[in-house]
């Protein structure tokens, strides 16, 4: 790395856009960086990474620490950043009429892009990775209509379907077709198209519909001055309060109101057996709870669903980006290493995903993980100085801004008169 560069790396990547464009204005990526929200991806990522390649529990069957942290909360940051990344895609502020259609054509190109990466990956083992950007995909998508919105209307919308999509999902499940359980692919979605257009809305492990609700909650963040250190210490001090919140909520709901007690009586008369039950109260189910009793909405396991667990999980990652944003200003060269990797998750993710279904993961769980750490971070850090943006980010980018560009309408050229 030539001298200096790295220095200007951290200086680069903690400015940031902090005025919208002015109307009529091309929306693109804000650049620079912010790097405390690139640093808090990269943080989701290794989370991520610590769920696909660590232990979930220990000799003596407790959970391990690391999936006790990282499971759920991982993947729902990760959301909640792709709805900040909309915010700075669409300008910080409501779109205006005039540019509605560009910002939906970019979006739904940028979701078909990452729907195909997704599709690609079909072919490896949930049991190793369970391959998420399919499902994210299909949250670009919904996310159009959203960024069309005030702020205050974003909000109340992504609060609605934290309360109410969950309730509606165990309303309707039980009519529903099962989820595959596999990686989406293409001859999933060519063979059973409506089924799996189920799983990845409703039924799946990151069911797209009831996780709006995290990309609304990160486009209202991405509107605010993210530079603002009150704005950090809100984000913070927000995130904890409202993740305590829930985990408290679920707690009497489930302990001193009898809830639990209901749940394994329900389950009982439905032919499940206790470990099952135990195994979904602790391990978390597979995106949805079962629908036997409807006290399962007030459990907050990893990947339930639930108000509880996406208030839960949203709290926790708000919370993590407060932070973060903080210690970017205080330590941010810190964080280059990290906010690096937080700037080509789509890349990195999928390299991650590809490695651990090849066979070149010979490793233990422990080695393997950190193995594989040290080469996100070491990788990010020598591309971010030499190319800058990721391959797959850069083809994601070029492809949407070619397709908003595509449909933007003819502005009229207004000519001097002369008299």
């Amino acid at each position: 790395m030539p001298p200096g560069r790295y220095g200007t790396i951290v200086r680069s990547m903690t400015r940031a856009e902090v005025s919208p464009p002015a109307p009529g204005a091309v929306t693109r990526p804000a650049k620079p960086r912010v790097v405390g929200v690139d640093a808090t991806r990269g943080v989701a990522l290794l989370g991520m990474m610590a769920v696909h390649s660590l232990w979930a529990f220990d000799a003596q069957g407790n959970v391990t620490w690391t999936y006790a942290l990282a499971a759920g909360r991982s993947a729902a940051t990760f959301a909640v950043l792709a709805g900040i990344g909309i915010a700075f895609m669409t300008g910080r502020r409501q779109v205006p009429a005039a540019d509605r259609g560009h910002v939906a054509a970019s979006l739904a190109t940028r979701a078909l892009v990452v729907g195909a990466i997704g599709l690609a990956l079909g072919f490896t083992d949930p049991e190793l990775a369970s391959v998420i950007l399919t499902f994210y995909a299909v949250l670009f998508l919904l996310a159009i209509p959203v960024v069309f919105l005030s702020t205050r209307a974003v909000l109340v919308t992504g609060v609605s379907v934290a309360l109410v999509v969950p309730v509606l999902s165990q309303l309707v499940r039980p009519g529903l077709p099962e989820p595959f359980g596999d990686n989406p692919s293409l001859g999933l979605l060519l063979e059973h198209p409506l089924r799996l257009g189920l799983e990845l809305s409703l039924t799946g492990l990151y069911p797209a519909l009831p996780w709006m609700a995290y990309i609304c909650v990160g486009v209202v963040i991405g509107r605010l001055r993210l530079t603002d250190t009150r704005v950090a210490a809100g984000l913070l001090a927000a995130g904890v309060t409202v993740a305590l919140a829930a985990a408290a909520v679920s707690g009497i709901l489930l302990g001193a109101l009898g809830g639990q007690d209901r749940i394994y009586a329900a389950a009982e008369a439905d032919g499940m057996s206790t470990a099952q039950v135990t195994d979904l109260l602790v391990w978390g189910p597979d995106g949805t709870t079962p629908t036997s009793t409807w006290w399962w909405l007030a459990s907050d396991a990893p990947h339930s669903t639930t108000p509880v667990d996406l208030a839960q999980t949203g709290g926790s990652a708000v919370a993590l980006l407060g932070g973060m944003l903080l210690l970017a200003r205080v330590a941010g060269a810190l964080l280059v290493p990290l906010a690096a990797a937080g700037g080509m998750t789509l890349t990195l993710y999928t390299a991650h995903v590809l490695f651990v279904n090849s066979p070149f993961d010979v490793l233990g769980a422990t080695a393997g993980y950190v193995a594989q750490v040290v080469a996100v971070l070491a990788i990010a850090v020598v591309w971010r100085a030499r190319v800058g943006r990721g391959p797959l980010e850069a083809l994601t980018s070029n492809l949407a801004r070619r397709a908003g560009r595509a449909v933007r309408p003819r502005r009229p050229v207004v000519l001097p008169h002369h008299p």
